[in-house]
C-alpha cells in the first residue's frame, strides 16, 4: 500500500513489491497467487480503515459517517477509488464493511431493494466526488485562488459571465473550501433517501 501510496496502482509489480522487502520476486508467490492477490489485499485493506456503522446509530447518522470515513480513506489512498468494488475475490473486510452498510439501511427501515438502491447511489456519489477531487489542480485555497486568478485573467472579457461570475462570487470567497461541496451533495442524497419499511 505505501507503494501505490508513492507510485500508483501501476507501481504496484511483484517485483517492486519485492525490492521493497529485501527479497527475491518469486518467494512472494508463497503468500500471494500473483498481483492480483496483492490488488484483492490491499484493496481489503483501505476497507478496513473505513469505520463501519455503529449498530445503535440511526441510518442518516450511520450514513454520513461511514461516507465520511470512506472519502478520508480513499484520499489517503488515491490509487484505490477505481479498485474499490473491482474484486472478484473480496476480502473478508470488504465483506464486513458491504453486510454492516446494508445491516445499517435495512434496520433504519429500508427495504433489501432499497438498501441496495440506497447503497449504489451513495457510493457513486462518493467515489465520483473524491476521483474529482484528486484530479483537481490544486489542494487548498491558495492553490485554488492561484489557478482561478490565472484563468480569469486569461479569458476574453465577457466570453463567460457564468462562470467568472462562480469563481469571483463564490469559489474564491474568503472561507470557501472545495471539501463543503461533498457535505452539501451528502446531505442532499441522505434527506432524498427514505425508508420504505418499518425498522424491525
Amino acid at each position: 500500500m505505501a507503494l501505490a501510496d508513492e507510485k500508483g496502482e501501476s507501481g504496484v509489480t511483484m517485483r517492486a513489491v519485492a525490492a521493497r522487502l529485501g527479497v527475491e520476486a518469486m518467494s512472494l508467490y508463497n503468500h500471494v497467487a500473483g498481483r492480483e492477490g496483492l490488488l484483492n489485499g490491499m484493496v481489503d485493506a483501505v476497507f478496513a480503515e473505513i469505520e463501519l456503522p455503529a449498530p445503535t446509530a440511526d441510518w442518516k447518522t450511520a450514513m454520513r459517517e461511514r461516507a465520511v470515513s470512506s472519502r478520508a480513506a480513499l484520499r489517503r489512498h488515491p490509487w484505490a477509488v477505481g479498485l474499490m468494488d473491482s474484486r472478484r475475490q473480496p476480502g473478508p473486510a470488504t465483506l464486513r464493511h458491504h453486510d454492516a452498510v446494508l445491516g445499517a439501511l435495512r434496520a433504519g427501515g429500508f427495504s433489501v431493494a432499497m438498501a441496495g438502491h440506497a447503497f449504489s447511489l451513495i457510493d457513486s456519489y462518493l467515489y465520483g466526488f473524491v476521483l474529482q477531487e484528486l484530479s483537481l489542480p490544486f489542494n487548498d485555497h491558495a492553490g485554488l485562488e492561484e489557478v482561478a486568478g490565472d484563468i480569469l485573467n486569461d479569458l476574453p472579457a465577457g466570453a463567460y459571465p457564468h462562470l467568472t461570475e462562480l469563481a469571483t462570487e463564490h469559489a474564491l470567497k474568503p472561507g470557501y473550501d472545495y471539501a463543503d461541496e461533498f457535505e452539501f451533495g451528502l446531505t442532499l442524497i441522505l434527506d432524498a433517501l427514505q425508508p420504505d419499511e418499518r425498522p424491525q
